[in-house]
């Protein structure tokens, strides 16, 4: 089976207002776009974080589509949504994995790899 390409972009926030670092609440955003870089369309169906929290424990997170949706990306199609974690620490990261489906039905996975969530700084990290 040949799976598409897909081009992952995060960009990374700190939310100092939903933030309340006194009580060891540090909020973070983090906004993906995937881009269907291949030939073949495929539709996102599941997600999985690892969340790694410097001072808590590891955290996973499965779940279907994305932000409540399963987007079908075609060739050239990028998808973009929002979304957030909340941290006992300034600094931690995540890293997973996204369920995809070729129009034959056959699922496969693309990675994402560790990105940083810090409160110090925000940045933008693509990711093949």
């Amino acid at each position: 089976m040949h799976q598409p390409p897909f081009d992952i972009d995060v960009q990374t926030a700190y939310v100092a207002e939903q933030s309340a670092p006194e009580r060891g609440l540090h909020a973070f955003s983090y906004t993906i776009t995937i881009t269907n870089t291949g030939s073949a369309p495929a539709q996102l169906i599941a997600r999985h974080w690892v969340i790694h929290d410097a001072r808590g424990p590891q955290e996973e997170v499965r779940g279907l589509g994305v932000v409540g949706q399963q987007p079908l990306l075609r060739p050239g199609e990028h998808f973009q949504y929002t979304s957030g974690c909340r941290l006992r620490s300034e600094t931690g990261s995540m890293e997973g994995s996204y369920r995809f489906v070729t129009e034959a039905g056959e699922p496969f996975d693309v990675p994402i790899a560790r990105f940083v969530l810090d409160a110090g700084q925000h940045g933008t990290r693509v990711l093949h």
